[in-house]
């Protein structure tokens, strides 16, 4: 194995003390990554002529569905982790020990998501087509989280970037000598979130997406690259299916219905995104702002309204 100095150490601590609290860089990480989302979700929706501060609204609902759907996901998955003769059962709301499953945050979120949309009176999938860059990025914080928690490794590596695990971590995989290095796979997952932001974003003004194939493309980038992650992974995990691990198949299935989101919607909708407001359903919200193509967004958006009061 590689020796340790040409490896990357595990912080020695996962959290600090202010008087009577305890707080984790997990939970700090994680709540970065929510505040980056926030603002940048706002920002890009604004630009479409949204309501100043309407994400807030919308990250009440979806934030909170998020993390519950996110640790159920995690626990139903890892039942032996959670349920065993003396085991604390109080341990299954200890978000901040780690233990947020994106799949599950994803279908939960979801729900939270479209529920507040409509709501307020916004296109479901003009936000959530606004929300991609800065999900990626959250969960980039999110797995920066997973280093201060020393979890989220994969097998043993010889390379010069392995991480350092502790032989007393309860995860340490048996019969492996202290010192063994193993692929740092949060960092890798890091590294697949920010690059898959910036490509998202240049390929959206490229191509001018929206009405979902924003999120289409994201379910794609990141099935792929988590299939693969989950691939080198030695979490465990009780559910098997055909010799691959559940979150692998969740992984790939994910891929695969971005790859029918984004050709359903491409051939359902217009070049143009019109108002990101449904017509009718809030009259608070701002003016659209004009689109790359002035008046023919303008008209787009006339025909939307036409065609809604038609219905």
């Amino acid at each position: 194995m590689s020796t340790m100095h040409e490896s990357i150490p595990s912080p020695p601590i996962s959290s600090f003390d202010i008087g009577p609290f305890t707080i984790h860089f997990y939970a700090l990480c994680i709540l970065t990554g929510i505040l980056i989302a926030v603002a940048l979700t706002q920002r890009r929706l604004s630009r479409q002529g949204a309501e100043k501060g309407i994400v807030l609204d919308v990250a009440l609902w979806t934030v909170p569905f998020g993390i519950i759907g996110g640790r159920l996901y995690h626990v139903v998955t890892h039942p032996n982790d959670y349920f065993f003769p003396g085991a604390d059962l109080w341990k299954v709301l200890f978000v901040w020990e780690g233990g947020l499953a994106i799949f599950g945050a994803i279908i939960a979120g979801s729900i939270g998501a479209f529920i507040a949309c409509r709501r307020r009176g916004l296109r479901f999938w003009a936000f959530t087509d606004a929300l991609i860059p800065g999900l990626l990025l959250a969960q980039a914080f999110g797995r920066f989280g997973n280093y201060f928690n020393h979890e989220l490794y994969g097998g043993p590596t010889t390379l010069p970037w392995g991480l350092q695990i502790e032989a007393t971590n309860a995860a340490f995989p048996p019969g492996l000598p202290p010192g063994t290095l193993f692929h740092p796979l949060f960092l890798y997952e890091m590294i697949w979130n920010i690059a898959g932001a910036f490509l998202i974003i240049s390929l959206e003004r490229r191509l001018r997406l929206h009405s979902g194939r924003t999120v289409a493309l994201y379910f794609i980038w990141y099935g792929i690259g988590r299939a693969f992650f989950e691939s080198l992974r030695l979490d465990p995990t009780e559910f098997v299916f055909a010799g691959l691990k559940a979150n692998v198949i969740a992984a790939l299935l994910l891929a695969v219905a971005g790859v029918v989101l984004f050709t359903i919607q491409t051939k359902r909708h217009s070049p143009n995104p019109g108002s990101p407001h449904i017509p009718g359903r809030n009259s608070k919200h701002m003016p659209p702002a004009p689109g790359p193509d002035g008046e023919a967004d303008h008209v787009d958006r006339v025909a939307e309204i036409r065609h809604s009061h038609g219905n």
